[in-house]
């Protein structure tokens, strides 16, 4: 059963706001609502893609496990954000696998019907792009970090991004378990602990999943940092 909170945030969603509200209506269907627990699968890697996922709560991680074994994490995705998009509308397979980070609830949209939605009414299918298009450019950017900015800078660079617009003294909490952010940062936890550890000198504290920076500025102008300096 979809609620309002649902309904608003289907609305906000990049890859459906644009539609009318009867058209909207027309093509989620309630039944593709679920409530999945920590660690639920929604799809493995190689499946095949017959819809795209918009997450209404919680949190899904698409990750991806090399020929040896080791799982890379792609993305976490939250409240209002959607992911499948390309793999959908490829007709191919999922090349990640998704799974629930923390309890969340998560609809699908089957391709056969959005595809006629398309058919209708072109423009959704420039608001999908848009989303990949966004999707793309997250990829990018964490290639970036990986290849220019040093482990601490990375770990740093993150504690920022959860500030927001925050600036001076600052106390957050994490969003995720250690191990699973350090694999979002591309490190094994060992040396996310290490990092962790290092950066205390710029006047950040971690403890349990409670950070503490002391000053932003400072810890911004270490991430802008060369790596050659």
């Amino acid at each position: 059963m979809l609620t309002s909170e649902d309904w608003a945030i289907l609305r906000r969603s990049a890859i459906l706001r644009d539609l009318p509200p009867a058209d909207l209506a027309a093509l989620v269907d309630e039944r593709s609502v679920r409530s999945i627990e920590r660690g639920q699968v929604l799809f493995q890697q190689g499946d095949p893609a017959r819809a795209f996922f918009l997450v209404l709560g919680g949190q899904v991680k698409l990750s991806r496990v090399n020929p040896g074994g080791d799982e890379a994490v792609v993305h976490i995705y939250g409240a209002g954000e959607s992911f499948a998009e390309a793999a959908m509308f490829l007709g191919g397979r999922y090349p990640v696998a998704a799974e629930a980070v923390v309890p969340s609830r998560v609809m699908h949209v089957e391709s056969d019907a959005l595809r006629r939605k398309v058919a209708e009414r072109p423009e959704i299918a420039f608001a999908m792009m848009a989303s990949m298009s966004r999707h793309l450019k997250v990829l990018v950017d964490q290639i970036e970090k990986m290849k220019l900015l040093s482990a601490d800078q990375r770990v740093a660079e993150f504690l920022l991004g959860l500030c927001g617009e925050k600036t001076g003294a600052v106390t957050l909490s994490l969003p995720h378990e250690k191990s699973l952010i350090a694999n979002r940062l591309g490190m094994k936890p060992a040396t996310f602990s290490r990092a962790i550890a290092r950066i205390r000198d710029l006047g950040v504290e971690v403890t349990g999943n409670q950070a503490s920076i002391r000053d932003t500025a400072v810890v911004l102008a270490f991430v802008n940092r060369s790596t050659e300096d």
